[in-house]
Order: structure tokens, then C-alpha cells, then sequence
């Protein structure tokens, strides 16, 4: 790819690492572009963010590309993943520990089965207090390390299909197709209660949004190493 191709608008599929900040993605994309094209700027940006715990795609936009960002947020989104049951956590997922245990006794593979089918449709989720999210100008993971409790307003998400791959508990397997918005993380916290007990997201990958498959991304490292192969 030439300087013009990124200046003209690029949307790069990438396989974003575990531990990473999607910021952390675009940043390492931005110096890479810049160094090897001695650019003093460049518009970059990505069409989703994913945490820093999860992996898998992540479309970053160069260029011209960056005014289709809004248009590729809202496409749909689909994730595998792992849902831990038995305990809950604070954040949802691994980033906090668990804070609470719950019996699984009476948990049956086809009762986790079967309550799939209460989340697929129209519904109405609460965001993890542990997110992004912005209220009165501050993220609310900023209100939830200081120890304060905010209310969250519901938001309505569509999930189109919530299927379970495989069931080793206590950890079962799963692979949704949802909405812009809905937080997966929420999703396993509620599936946990709906079988009466707890549960937490232990890993994610998102695996596509609209057309675009993680099969076909590239990690920043691979990237980086394209554009040495280009000079």
C-alpha cells in the first residue's frame, strides 16, 4: 500500500491482541503509518471498541475511511466467547475478582440450552459499571474505582442468535450475533441469573461486524511487517 492509498481511505481488518486498548491498536497502526511515510499526520480511528480483555476484530479506518466509522459501528457484531458460571465479579469479566459464589448443582446442559431463548429478540440490558459509558462527563469505570455507585439507565439491544457451542462446567462455550451497543459482558451476568446462580465473561473474541471477518485481519505486528515488505 502507498501513502496515498492511507491518505485516501483505508479500512484495515485487525486481529486486536489480548491486553491491548483498542486506543493501544490504533496508535500502534498511526506511528507505524507515519514512520514509514514520514507523515506528520494522518486521520485514524476504529469502528468499535473492544476491551482490553477481549480479542479479535477490529476495523480501523484511515483517511477518507474515517466518515464511514458511524456507518460500521452499526452494523451487526458477532462474538464467541467463554461464560464462567458460579461467580459473579464486579466488572463482569476477569477484570476484577470474584466477589461472590453461587451453587451450580442444579444447572442441566439443556437448561442452558433452553434459556438461551429468553435473551434472543428485542431486549433490555443494564451496561457493566465497569464501561466506557459516560454520565454527568465522566466514564462510569471512573465512578466505580472510587467506590461510587451511579444509576445506570437500561438500553435496549437486539441479539439476533444465542447459540452454546460446547458445555464443560463450569464454563460453557457460546456464539452471538447482537447489536451496536449491547455488552456481552451484561449478557453473561444476566444468563448466570437466569439459571438462578452467578456468572462471569472469562474470555471474548469478536468475530465479525457486517461483512467483515476476523478471518481474514491481521495483527499490528503483521501489519508492521507489511509495510517493511512495501518499502
Amino acid at each position: 500500500m502507498t501513502k496515498d492509498d492511507f491518505l485516501d481511505g483505508q479500512v484495515l481488518l485487525i486481529d486486536k491482541p489480548l491486553g491491548w486498548s483498542s486506543f493501544q491498536a490504533v496508535n500502534s497502526l498511526k506511528w507505524k503509518i507515519r514512520k514509514k511515510f514520514q507523515l506528520k499526520k494522518i486521520k485514524i480511528g476504529h469502528a468499535g471498541t473492544l476491551d482490553p480483555l477481549a480479542t479479535g476484530l477490529l476495523l480501523i479506518c484511515t483517511g477518507k475511511a474515517t466518515k464511514t466509522i458511524n456507518e460500521l459501528q452499526g452494523q451487526e457484531k458477532e462474538y464467541t466467547g467463554t461464560i464462567t458460571l458460579g461467580g459473579t465479579t464486579p466488572s463482569y469479566d476477569l477484570e476484577t475478582e470474584i466477589n461472590e459464589k453461587y451453587p451450580m448443582d442444579h444447572i442441566t446442559n439443556e437448561m442452558i440450552h433452553s434459556t438461551t431463548t429468553q435473551f434472543i429478540g428485542d431486549i433490555e440490558q443494564i451496561p457493566p459499571v465497569f464501561s466506557a459509558l459516560k454520565k454527568d462527563g465522566k466514564r462510569l469505570y471512573e465512578y466505580a474505582r472510587e467506590g461510587k455507585e451511579v444509576e445506570i439507565k437500561k438500553r435496549k439491544v437486539t441479539i439476533t442468535e444465542f447459540e452454546i457451542t460446547s458445555i464443560s462446567l463450569p464454563m460453557v462455550q457460546f456464539r452471538v450475533v447482537c447489536s451496536k451497543g449491547t455488552y456481552i459482558r451484561s449478557l453473561a451476568h444476566d444468563f448466570g441469573k437466569a439459571l438462578q446462580s452467578g456468572a462471569h465473561l472469562s474470555s471474548l473474541k469478536r468475530t465479525k461486524i457486517g461483512d467483515y471477518n476476523v478471518n481474514k485481519a491481521i495483527t499490528p505486528e503483521e501489519f508492521g511487517n507489511l509495510l517493511q515488505i512495501d518499502s
